[in-house]
């Protein structure tokens, strides 16, 4: 039986996820090199088309819509709201995938390992144009090109031996939460809809009726010429038809970055914040973590003092904070027992889909084997997470944490924010990388991603920095920036922060032990600094005074901050004058 935390109320869906799984023995696939190359030979390297089923033509489970209102004409089974282990039993039975040692189900996306941003266009029509910041990220298509490829999808699907459906919902609270449907042609992919969105009990199931919907076609390829796309993929969202089509790619990722982008434009209406970020809680009290990938967003919201809330997608509502997912989308390179022993765990349990990753003779992955791609990726339901919240809820967030790795070594480990700094901040979603060593670049690159999903946004993103001061305003939320990056010098002279400082420093903010310490204004940043923090040396609080070289030191701030500067530029125009005022200045 699953464990779940206790004192947090309620769980929405455990009871209903755990039956899912009850009778399922605990034994181990039979593996050998016959069942591995099932994945090379059905459909997922090189042949296009989808895994077929048969039999004759039925309906499983108990049907909670029709499907001929979505212009979808069956020919053939249609499997309605079934549990994940019929789902996996079904993929494996459709070699759409193949168990390992441990009976996860992998799969293979073929060429597309991860989300392909240049395809996803969002139809230019009356009730929502205004609202979208149209771009290169927010790409926009006509009603005409959106029609005549929903044409084509529900064509496609209708003529398919097998169909999948679930009726699910994307937010953990109910009063806030949309009600989906997602229509698959492959029995993996409607168990991924499954672990990831919430899976509502019987009687929410009976009066389910959805507001948006998801077509998902992933063997079928446009004709980029044809179809006036840029390649045979394509993600499509038809605001005012409430409808996703999805064709051209098996990347699993797309069916819930779609639903998210969704929320994103939905919940600001209604004066609710919604948010890329991890989130966890005491029970009294909450934080939130914004991060981009390599900050140590996963790492640190995860804390055995604390409760999960959810690891990716949130909403800041009336009621505090509540995840929109009921799992988890883990990325798993490199992944270790060691490091990450809960995660980890998740990989050898029936019911997790592993993404694209490399297995031995034996069926054990092996997470270090990059060959297929660096984006291997692992879907659970959330109650594999032992040391979670049991409603996928929080309060309000005493605390917003913003994160960044600045590999360029001159933002301090931690510093607190104004509600105005914050918004900058928010907007900006710095953190910088290292060039590969292939090119001989050993420069720190700057990253922003505005809110720190910027390709999940569809408006200014000004609107969600509003909606971040005033719920930070209302609920007295402090802010922090918290730097998990390089300290004595830049990447290759300077050191990486030690994890068991940054610890600490989080801790003592998240426990109000640096309310009454004195600070110090950053000269350029405007931020104030700390001079003390327990459990970490006063000298590390301050970047500058860790440098051997501090000419060196304000050369590289200088430049930061310029960059900081270039970079906003874009967004000057939609936000406050009290925010663009919260910029940082070069002494140079």
């Amino acid at each position: 039986m699953l464990s779940m935390v206790q004192g947090f109320g309620d769980s929405f869906e455990s009871c209903w996820l755990i039956a899912e799984f009850r009778t399922i023995k605990p034994q181990y696939a039979d593996f050998n090199r016959k069942n591995r190359n099932l994945l090379v030979s059905n459909s997922q390297k090189g042949q296009r088309g989808p895994a077929k089923g048969g039999g004759m033509a039925a309906t499983h489970g108990t049907p909670t819509g029709d499907l001929n209102a979505h212009g979808i004409i069956p020919s053939g089974e249609v499997y309605w709201n079934q549990d994940a282990s019929t789902l996996i039993e079904l993929a494996v039975a459709r070699k759409e995938g193949i168990y390992s040692s441990h009976r996860a189900l992998v799969t293979e996306t073929g060429e597309r390992t991860g989300r392909s941003p240049n395809d996803k266009f969002i139809v230019d029509e009356n009730t929502t144009s205004k609202d979208i910041n149209w771009g290169n990220v927010n790409i926009s298509t006509d009603l005409a090109t959106f029609t005549r490829m929903r044409a084509k999808v529900a064509d496609y699907l209708s003529a398919q031996d097998t169909l999948f459906v679930q009726d699910l919902y994307c937010g953990a609270d109910f009063s806030e939460s949309l009600p989906i449907r997602v229509v698959n042609q492959n029995a993996w992919h409607n168990a991924f809809a499954r672990n990831m969105f919430i899976r509502p009990d019987a009687e929410r199931l009976s009066n389910h009726s959805p507001e948006f919907t998801v077509l998902h076609a992933p063997h079928f390829e446009a004709n980029a010429e044809e179809d006036g796309l840029n390649s045979q993929c394509f993600v499509i969202v038809n605001y005012a038809a409430k409808e996703v089509i999805i064709g051209g790619t098996r990347y699993a990722g797309e069916i819930k970055k779609s639903i998210f982008s969704v929320m994103n434009l939905i919940l600001p209406k209604k004066g609710i914040l919604p948010m890329h970020c991890s989130a966890n809680t005491t029970g009294e009290n909450t934080a939130i973590f914004f991060g981009l990938s390599g900050t140590g967003k996963t790492t640190l919201s995860a804390d055995p003092k604390r409760a999960l809330i959810g690891d990716d997608e949130h909403g800041w509502g009336a009621n505090g904070v509540f995840n929109f997912e009921g799992g988890c989308y883990a990325k798993l390179i490199d992944l270790s027992e060691d490091d990450e022993p809960e995660i980890f765990g998740t990989t050898q349990k029936f019911g997790t889909i592993l993404e694209n990753i490399v297995m031995d003779e034996n069926g054990i992955p092996d997470f270090t084997d990059v060959s297929k791609t660096q984006n291997t990726r692992g879907s659970y339901p959330i109650e594999f997470i032992e040391n979670r919240t049991m409603d996928s809820k929080g309060g309000h967030p005493q605390n917003v944490i913003f994160l960044t790795c600045d590999a360029f070594g001159v933002l301090p480990p931690i510093s607190r924010l104004t509600p105005e700094q914050a918004a900058y901040h928010f907007i900006s979603g710095y953190t910088a990388k290292v060039a590969g060593t292939e090119i001989g670049v050993k420069e720190p690159q700057a990253t922003f991603s505005a809110c720190f999903g910027e390709p999940f946004m569809p408006m200014h993103p000004g609107v969600y920095a509003d909606l971040l001061s005033k719920k930070m305003e209302e609920h007295g939320s402090n802010a922090w920036l918290i730097n998990t990056g390089w300290s004595g010098g830049s990447y290759g002279v300077g050191n990486r922060m030690k994890i068991k400082f940054t610890r600490a420093m989080l801790n003592a903010a998240m426990n109000g032990e640096l309310d009454n310490v004195q600070y110090i204004v950053d000269p350029r940043f405007g931020f104030e600094v700390p001079v003390e923090c327990p459990n970490v040396p006063s000298e590390v609080l301050q970047p500058r005074n860790t440098w051997s070289d501090t000419a060196s030191f304000d050369s590289t701030a200088d430049k930061l901050a310029e960059m900081f500067n270039e970079n906003f530029a874009r967004y000057q125009a939609g936000v406050s004058p009290e925010v663009n005022a919260a910029a940082p200045q070069s002494l140079a």
